[in-house]
């Protein structure tokens, strides 16, 4: 072969790479919107539909499989998402979010179980800060009842399953030093202008096709909200969960998004509507089949209200 041929040859091979590359361009920070934002996120369709119905996308990007809607509501900027349902999904999608998109807070909006006994469905928690429950041990069975060993915590066990804290770093920190923790706090500012809209946004009481609640739903800030990646529908672990948390609602990623704001130090809140009331009705069945769209609305309601009154662009 000649070095004319080999000459030929090597470009051949490095147009290929070169025609690959621009092919599959890989997505790098400096090739997204880097707008300081608000983001809003969502577990699923159904609970995103109004707030993308309210907004004005703009651009969107596609990561690992998930869409990041670009644009403005409200008069701010905002990129909205689905995190996935439970609590992997959920923290997976908040980091690949605050990794690519300068994001100035963290809203989270969607449907959950009610749990304190005084609420009812519809009403919208917005939890003060949330636990992950479901970290948790199970004991071993002794002849002197359940021994969870160094794994004790400070909350009453369900049986043979205790919860404990889970252990974090935080961006900015020392590397590789834990700290302990069961719940994240929203934050006070956020929390103090959700406790504004309370008793101001008017709230749905019936479905489209006309099942109506018997109370008007309303608005509850504070108190504290739990998330795990189990659905329930128990009205005894309902009432455990109550008693050992005094949580106003639970789910399954609020937690989880909550924890990586935390981390990254991002400031956070949670919208939370009951779509059930997990296990703890008097129908005999879990309510969220009749009721989870007019919750996602009542939670997507007070958060366009919420985004309104937030600073900024």
């Amino acid at each position: 072969m000649n070095l004319r041929m080999m000459f030929l040859i090597r470009v051949l091979v490095l147009c290929t790479l070169v025609c690959g590359c621009v092919a599959n361009p890989p997505i790098h920070t400096s090739q997204l919107d880097l707008t300081p934002r608000l983001a809003v996120i969502s577990a699923f369709d159904r609970e995103l539909e109004k707030l993308r119905s309210s907004a004005r996308i703009t651009e969107t990007y596609t990561i690992n499989g998930r869409n990041f809607y670009v644009g403005q509501m409200a008069g701010k900027n905002v990129i909205l998402l689905l995190s996935g349902v439970s609590m992997v999904n959920a923290a997976m999608t908040t980091q690949t979010l605050l990794d690519n998109f300068t994001v100035r807070g963290i809203v989270f909006s969607g449907i959950a179980g009610g749990v304190n006994p005084d609420l009812n469905i519809g009403d919208v928690t917005i939890p003060a800060q949330w636990g992950e429950y479901q970290e948790q041990v199970f004991a071993r069975a002794t002849p002197q009842g359940w021994n969870p060993g160094r794994f004790a915590g400070e909350f009453a066990n369900y049986g043979m399953i205790f919860p404990h804290s889970v252990s974090v770093t935080r961006k900015d920190g020392k590397p590789e030093t834990l700290e302990k923790r069961f719940w994240f706090e929203a934050d006070a500012g956020m929390l103090e202008t959700a406790g504004r809209l309370a008793g101001r946004v008017r709230l749905a009481r019936c479905t489209s096709e006309g099942e109506c609640l018997s109370s008007e739903p309303k608005v509850v800030v504070g108190g504290n909200g739990v998330s795990g990646p189990t659905f329930v529908d128990n009205a005894d672990y309902r009432r455990w969960t109550w008693e050992t948390f005094r949580a106003e609602a639970l789910d399954m990623e609020t937690a989880a998004v909550a924890h990586v704001a935390y981390v990254n130090r991002i400031p956070f809140i949670a919208f939370r509507s009951l779509s059930d009331l997990a296990g703890g009705g008097k129908s005999g069945k879990n309510e969220g089949a009749i009721f989870s769209r007019m919750a996602a609305d009542n939670s997507a309601t007070i958060v366009i209200e919420f985004l309104k009154e937030q600073s900024g662009e």
